[in-house]
């Protein structure tokens, strides 16, 4: 301490710690004048921090599920705030409350030494596919009675897009002179031109409108039926010779439609998605016909992806196994498809009691049609039946049709009821833009090759978003009437 003192005096001690007290007080005016200048002070930058959390929140709030449901009593600024209703995507989450009352009777559990080699079934023609999920789609469609699997080889895929790149290139001859033709009637599912043209294949290309389609050589028409996005009952529309049908089945199931026949056709193309909702699983497959083009298009899925997920497929087959359990042994929902086809109606109710109480908007009308299953009678649609017997679908057997006893339900034939093909009266040309304007995404009519008067609205969100989307929609005229005032009658 006294060597200390020796070589620094009082006199010292007291001059450097006048400098630290200086430096100390120009740093917090410092700090001080920074915060003035970029107009922010620390409290401001955690208020900033939690208005975007919010922001943030309401942008996902098609991603949260909550059980409780807007009051029947909200008024134009009750149904939901600012809330972005997003029905451009078919997201089928209103399955989840099904599954979440069936609770672990879809759970797998995959010890870790299980799925590791490529092959499911080395000595099979798709040798990717799970023996264990083969055998349940095959279950399925038997219970269901919706396509004939006998005589089929079965093409599983990543989803439904994958297996469709597959077809096209299939039938597309590696030593064609030019691209093979790729054609649907409008209004055609939207991503078909996409997928269509993303790689610029020589092998295929888009053609459009399979309506005015008038080029010679060979095509392939892409046929959905129940169609994705107006939900009418499909049939081949080019009349011509030289074309190959690919029939995209995704909605052919009971909770969209009736099924009165089994489909019969040369290549089908199913989806585990909007089978039981489960999108994310990424699952669906074909049932092909001719040989030749099954093997070519395992060939395009070994050399696009090296197979398919073991492990979506063990879920997916065990998924199955719970969809045809709840068929015969029905919970308190019902079936899978008794609870989708009854939530169904109620919504449409709901979305058709909204359109008509705005008056600016349309929907299809549909005649109705025949459940065959039902003890009760419905006058068929015009034609309906006969052309699905000339298009290949042929009549289920009677102990097929004992089992879809309480799965048919009296829903409008030929409506696809997972999406909404809603026109917006004139003056308005931009429906998906007015419709935005209101805080509701969906997709417009230009994507599906029409008018953008028309766009697709998903019917196939969660409750919570479902009822603040038919909310909004019946208040959308309260909104216009004050935006015709503020604007002397122009609308904007």
């Amino acid at each position: 301490m006294a060597m200390f003192f020796n070589i620094f005096s009082l006199k010292n001690l007291l001059v450097l710690s006048l400098a630290l007290n200086v430096s100390l007080v120009l740093r917090v005016l410092y700090e001080k004048d920074f915060e003035v200048n970029n107009g922010r002070s620390v409290d401001n930058q955690k208020d900033a921090l939690t208005t975007t959390d919010s922001v943030l929140s309401e942008a996902r709030a098609t991603q949260r599920a909550r059980p409780s449901m807007p009051s029947s009593s909200s008024t134009v600024d009750g149904d939901g705030g600012d809330t972005i209703i997003n029905l451009d995507h078919g997201d089928p989450t209103m399955y989840e409350r099904f599954w979440q009352q069936a609770g672990d009777k879809s759970t797998i559990v995959i010890p870790g030494w299980q799925s590791m080699s490529y092959f499911s079934d080395a000595g099979s023609l798709c040798w990717f596919l799970e023996p264990e999920f083969a055998k349940e789609i095959i279950r399925l469609h038997k219970t269901v009675g919706n396509a004939v699997t006998e005589d089929r080889y079965i093409v599983v895929g990543t989803g439904s897009t994958q297996l469709y790149q597959a077809v096209l290139y299939a039938l597309s001859p590696q030593d064609a002179v030019e691209p093979r033709s790729v054609v649907s009637a409008a209004p055609y599912y939207s991503s078909y031109p996409l997928i269509t043209d993303c790689l610029k294949s020589g092998l295929y290309k888009w053609a459009g409108d399979a309506r005015s389609f008038n080029k010679e050589g060979p095509f392939i028409e892409l046929v959905t039926s129940p169609n994705n996005p107006d939900g009418y009952v499909r049939q081949s529309v080019v009349n011509k010779s030289g074309g190959i049908l690919v029939h995209d089945l995704a909605y052919y199931w009971p909770q969209y439609t009736p099924i009165a026949s089994a489909a019969n056709h040369d290549i089908m193309l199913f989806t585990v998605s909007k089978s039981t909702g489960h999108a994310g699983m990424r699952i669906g497959w074909a049932l092909v016909k001719d040989v030749e083009v099954a093997k070519k298009m395992v060939k395009f899925v070994e050399l696009n992806t090296i197979g398919v997920s073991k492990d979506s497929q063990l879920r997916a087959a065990k998924v199955l196994q719970v969809v045809i359990h709840s068929c015969q042994y029905p919970t308190s929902l019902g079936s899978l498809f008794d609870f989708a086809a009854h939530l169904m109606e109620e919504r449409w109710k709901l979305l058709r009691a909204a359109v008509r109480q705005s008056g600016l908007f349309t929907l299809p009308e549909f005649s109705p049609g025949s459940c065959s299953f039902l003890n009760r009678s419905f006058a068929p649609q015009p034609g309906a039946l006969s052309s699905l017997t000339r298009s290949g679908v042929r009549p289920l057997s009677s102990s097929a049709a004992g089992r879809l006893g309480s799965t048919c339900h009296p829903v409008r034939k030929g409506i696809s009821l997972a999406f909404a093909w809603l026109k917006c009266q004139e003056p308005m040309e931009d429906c998906e833009g007015f419709l935005r304007s209101n805080k509701i995404i969906t997709r417009s009519g230009k994507h599906f090759g029409v008018s953008p008067q028309y766009v697709r609205i998903s019917m196939l969100d969660r409750d919570e978003n479902f009822h603040i989307f038919v909310e909004r929609l019946s208040t959308i005229h309260l909104r216009q009437s004050v935006q015709v005032e503020e604007t002397d009658g122009r609308v904007e």
